[in-house]
């Protein structure tokens, strides 16, 4: 029987798994984990929690639920701020187009981002100088020229009939001649002055953000850029410039048309008789332009119903001439403006109208048209190619 030899730390006999054991510990001090198995400094260390147990599956999945739940809670109490972002990056991108016209003409980007930003605030200003005050004259005088109108309406026999059992011409005329009905669509003199200054506020927050991305939109692009994977990365950034481009010849795009239709409808009114509300039509007509779908058609009638309202044939002539002007907008001045900036087909448009309306109202469906092109250029860059090599 073997004995252990001399000067050996061994004590007994050597066990079988002995060696196993050794060679176990030492590899679970080589990787990290801490006291090796068995006894230790702060005693015997525990075996691992089951990941699979129904109480650490339930309390991660509470924790995961509880921390998408915060997420969602501040992302909608931020809702408003992101919103003014997003509208700021769709303009900054929106007069991308006209610095990079200028850097092709020579000029270096900070100096082509300075004539671009000057030009738009000197537009801003001289809009508001020149043209705000004839719209709030022509305003004020279309709605003191209500009355007569409603007037006008008593002679029809229907009108008479349903004024006669509910009052209700003489309810609009208390309602329009009142001074303070359009606070009262804002809940109050204090809460009209209020909605004023929330928008003029929004409106200052606009402008300084759509400056600041304008201006460091090349820095903001190969930031963003650089968080793709190195060997995707070009690909990205060939991308992402497209979707840029896209995104600014439609605005570009859009506004063309909207003054378009603002110049066509002012020289059409003042060719009618109707120079009196010419401008403050026009620049309806031109605002509701920009919004796809229905902007065209709700300018349409609302300037139709005025023209009713002070002259027949004048109504008859607006419904003719929106009517073919509508088509050439949408058959020829659209198509010729837009085709280098958006590829959609008709039912995607519609229905990203639709969802973007009902999302973001407004908004929603000035952006609805860019993100669909977006995304419509990423599946086939990247879906579809991906789908073919397979």
């Amino acid at each position: 029987m073997s004995q252990p030899a001399e000067g050996s730390d061994q004590a007994g006999p050597v066990e079988p798994g002995a060696p196993l054991i050794e060679a176990h510990r030492s590899n679970a001090a080589a990787e990290g984990d801490g006291v090796p198995v068995g006894d230790g400094e702060f005693g015997r260390q525990g075996a691992p929690f089951d990941k699979r147990s129904p109480f650490y599956l339930g309390f991660v999945g509470a924790l995961g639920a509880l921390t998408a739940w915060f997420l969602f809670v501040a992302i909608t109490g931020i809702g408003s701020v992101l919103m003014l972002v997003v509208v700021s990056l769709f303009l900054a991108c929106g007069l991308n187009p006209a610095v990079m016209f200028l850097e092709r003409r020579g000029l270096r980007r900070s100096w082509a981002c300075a004539v671009v930003i000057v030009a738009f605030l000197g537009a801003v200003a001289l809009f508001l100088v020149a043209i705000v005050p004839v719209i709030t004259e022509q305003v004020t005088r279309l709605t003191d020229n209500v009355p007569g109108w409603l007037d006008d309406l008593q002679t029809n026999k229907k009108v008479q009939e349903l004024d006669d059992e509910y009052d209700v011409i003489a309810k609009l005329k208390e309602f329009v001649a009142n001074g303070d009905f359009v606070s009262g669509l804002f809940g109050g003199a204090l809460g009209f002055g209020l909605k004023i200054l929330s928008a003029l506020f929004n409106a200052f927050i606009i402008v300084v953000l759509t400056l600041y991305f304008l201006a460091s939109l090349e820095t903001t692009k190969n930031a963003l850029y650089k968080l793709a994977p190195a060997s995707r990365r070009d690909r990205v950034a060939r991308l992402g410039d497209r979707v840029i481009v896209n995104i600014g010849g439609y605005v570009s795009g859009a506004f063309v048309v909207a003054l378009c239709a603002g110049l066509t409808s002012l020289v059409f009114l003042i060719v009618i008789g109707l120079g009196e509300y010419a401008v403050a039509l026009a620049f309806v007509v031109a605002v509701l332009d920009v919004i796809p779908m229905i902007g065209a058609t709700i300018g349409a009638v609302v300037v139709t119903a005025i023209a009713f309202a002070t002259d027949v044939n004048a109504g008859i002539a607006c419904i003719v001439f929106y009517v073919i002007y509508q088509q050439v907008e949408n058959y020829v001045i659209y198509p010729r403006v837009m085709k280098k900036s958006v590829d959609v087909p008709g039912a995607v448009t519609v229905i990203a109208a639709l969802v973007g309306t009902a999302l973001l109202g407004i908004v929603g469906a000035l952006l609805a048209i860019p993100t669909a092109a977006a995304i419509l250029l990423i599946s086939r860059e990247v879906v579809v190619k991906r789908q073919d090599e397979r």
